[in-house]
């Protein structure tokens, strides 16, 4: 019999653990328990350091007595002590926002930094992050017959807009083709493709580096269709900041600070 897997999702109050801790559950089979639901069946809503510890310590014993293999607790538990006693195989910090929404007990103020983590969720983006759980586990197979996105660009250079554009597309399906036109020495396009591929690398590859993959492609001028095409064609809008980006701007940054030639 295999032993069982504790997964512990832990942050402050609305970070976006529950959304996460239970798109995990799914995927993993695995039984999904919500420290406010615990909280409610035992009428403890004592949030005194002593009260916390309990609640940890009642998660745990929920946790070992469960029948599914897998198990995944979802709590504030702001405290290390807390967390060791849990003793968790799998730590994901939910750190998404700075301040608890419980405005009477301001939890982030007694909130200890964890000192051990296997993944500090850094976005409100549960699909995405439920990938690179997933991922840890056991690494994915890029296949040619599993869903697949369509990233076609210059990426002179990949910026953070991009970054962003890929994590909302790998939301949608299993796996992301980064398609780099083939423009170099045409117009401003001082970036080779191994240079392109290289800043690509470093963005992406420590959390998804079995989901992508980069080829270089001719320089794409239009698309054309006629009938009704086997795929869909999505416009995905990026908060503004994302959106206002721009590579033109980088390129003259980089100039400025002589990092990029000039022209």
């Amino acid at each position: 019999m295999k032993l069982k897997k504790i997964f512990l999702i832990f942050g402050i109050a609305g970070s976006g653990k529950s959304t996460l801790a239970k798109n995990l559950a799914k995927e993993i089979k695995g039984d999904w328990i919500n420290a406010d639901m615990v909280r409610s069946k035992f009428k403890d809503w004592d949030f005194s350091r002593k009260g916390i510890l309990r609640q940890s310590g009642r998660m745990r014993d929920l946790a070992f007595k469960s029948k599914k293999q897998n198990v995944v607790l979802d709590l504030i538990c702001p405290f290390e002590k807390g967390r060791k006693t849990i003793n968790a195989d799998y730590y994901v910090w939910v750190d998404t926002i700075k301040k608890s929404r419980f405005r009477k007990k301001r939890i982030e103020k007694i909130f200890q930094i964890p000192k051990k983590y296997d993944v500090k969720v850094s976005s409100k983006n549960s699909k995405l992050w439920t990938k690179i759980i997933l991922d840890q586990q056991k690494e994915y197979k890029w296949s040619d017959q599993n869903s697949t996105a369509l990233m076609l660009g210059r990426y002179q250079p990949f910026h953070k807009g991009h970054e962003r554009l890929f994590e909302k597309c790998l939301e949608r399906v299993d796996q992301v083709l980064i398609a780099v036109k083939n423009v170099h020495g045409i117009g401003d396009n001082p970036f080779k493709f191994s240079q392109i591929k290289k800043t690509i690398n470093k963005c992406l590859y420590k959390n998804f580096k079995s989901r992508y993959k980069i080829i270089s492609f001719p320089n794409i001028t239009n698309i054309f269709y006629g009938r009704k095409v086997g795929y869909n064609l999505e416009k995905i809008n990026l908060e503004k900041t994302i959106q206002n980006i721009s590579g033109t701007k980088i390129r003259k940054y980089l100039r400025k600070i002589k990092k990029l030639n000039s022209n």
